[in-house]
């Protein structure tokens, strides 16, 4: 029911067929037309959709800022910031408590409360499809762009900071390459 009330009161950018939010997701009505969503895309106990909202006569696009594609699944107490872009492509699976945020808290200036002083103009996400995120997985990029190549895999309380190319398996904080697949052999290498 709680999704149906969404789908037919918010004004998300495009709410997919099939997709399913728990009651319990924080997503305010305000930034649903930055929001799009796929089908079958499903947001589970604790979601948090994020959106900076645009400055008034700001040159902001004035699309979508949070693009899960299709059949996205998103675990519980994720949450996804978005200021600019971060687009998850289809078939990405979040593990519980996963942070995706393409900018971060202003703090230039020590004179005053860090939240009186906005945001950073931080940069834009992409996750590639068929990625999985692991417990904790922390995703950030203050500027600039940053991609996660497709099948790839990020380890648990990991901090990714920059891109890392396809078929990846990366952990830690920093996040670093621990391995890739090799197609010759069908399996995946440890990485020097």
């Amino acid at each position: 029911m709680h999704t149906l009330w969404l789908k037919n009161t918010y004004p998300f950018a495009r709410f997919g067929r099939g997709t399913s939010i728990d009651f319990s997701c924080d997503i305010l009505r305000s930034v649903a037309r930055y929001i799009q969503l796929g089908d079958d895309v499903f947001l589970a106990r604790d979601t948090w959709l994020n959106v900076v909202p645009p400055e008034v006569n700001s040159a902001a696009e004035t699309g979508p800022k949070i693009i899960l594609a299709n059949s996205c699944k998103i675990g519980r107490r994720s949450s996804i910031s978005a200021k600019n872009r971060i687009t998850l492509e289809e078939n990405v699976l979040f593990a519980p408590s996963v942070l995706i945020m393409d900018h971060n808290h202003e703090f230039s200036d020590i004179a005053r409360p860090i939240r009186e002083q906005g945001v950073t103009a931080g940069g834009r996400i992409t996750i590639e499809k068929n990625c999985w995120l692991g417990f904790g997985a922390v995703v950030l990029c203050n500027s600039g762009e940053l991609s996660i190549g497709r099948n790839s895999v990020i380890g648990a309380n990991s901090v990714v900071t920059r891109s890392f190319p396809p078929y990846s398996v990366i952990a830690g904080n920093p996040a670093k390459l621990v391995r890739t697949y090799d197609m010759e052999a069908k399996q995946w290498i440890k990485t020097p």
